[in-house]
């Protein structure tokens, strides 16, 4: 019953490519055969402690394993599924790329020891605005696929200071200190969490959340991304 209900789905509302609008099969998850071979992977997953994403971070916060699954160009095809995701009221998008990531991050470990999951929060304003937190979406995925549960209601964003797409690496590091508010250490407290945003470009919005998260006592951060923006 549930083959065929799921059969009579497909043909009353055809699921598609996020990317270039193509049908896909029940069988393809979150992109078509041919936009999931060209999107641009890093290599990252095999080099979780020491890539080029990671040491971005050093020295700006204590900091374990760090990992983005695809290397994001602006007007590219993975930069169209950012784009569908955080602007184009899509956040199913979100949850396929946290299972996608999920499922393709399993394999190598990335997920030993970690106990909880958190997405970067949003701003009340920009939630109202977007309708959801596009993060949240993504960890929902990451969830689904690994069974690590999502922590929330641990960091809050207070402040809303604009979007960070058009700004300097300055400007952006200015523009999100001291938004962030530990709301709930002793949930955290000892625990190893694994913070998740879509994608990193200079790091400033992770490291400024990061830093709020490492006030619990015995905390350990991870981060993923699906992108990372190269500067």
């Amino acid at each position: 019953m549930s083959s065929f209900l799921s059969r009579l789905t497909e043909l009353i509302s055809p699921r598609v490519c996020p990317v270039c609008n193509c049908r896909i099969s029940g069988a393809q998850d979150l992109l078509c055969l041919s936009c999931n071979v060209k999107l641009p992977r890093t290599d990252f997953m095999h080099h979780p402690y020491d890539n080029e994403m990671a040491r971005m971070l050093w020295g700006r916060m204590a900091v374990e394993r760090c990992v983005a699954l695809a290397f994001f160009v602006p007007h590219s095809d993975m930069a169209r599924l950012i784009y569908r995701l955080k602007y184009g009221n899509r956040p199913e998008v979100g949850e396929d790329i946290g299972r996608l990531m999920g499922e393709e991050l399993s394999s190598t470990g990335f997920f030993e020891d970690v106990d909880l999951l958190i997405p970067v929060p949003l701003a009340k304003k920009r939630l109202r605005q977007r309708g959801y937190n596009q993060s949240l979406e993504i960890a929902k995925g990451i969830a689904e696929a690994t069974g690590l549960p999502i922590a929330h209601a641990v960091v809050c964003r207070n402040v809303f200071m604009g979007s960070q797409t058009q700004k300097h690496w300055n400007e952006r590091n200015e523009n999100v200190k001291g938004v962030f508010e530990l709301e709930n250490p002793g949930q955290i407290r000892g625990k190893h969490v694994l913070l998740i945003d879509d994608v990193m470009t200079t790091g400033a919005t992770l490291v400024s959340c990061g830093k709020e998260i490492l006030q619990a006592e015995g905390v350990r951060i991870s981060v993923l991304t699906f992108g990372y923006a190269k500067s």
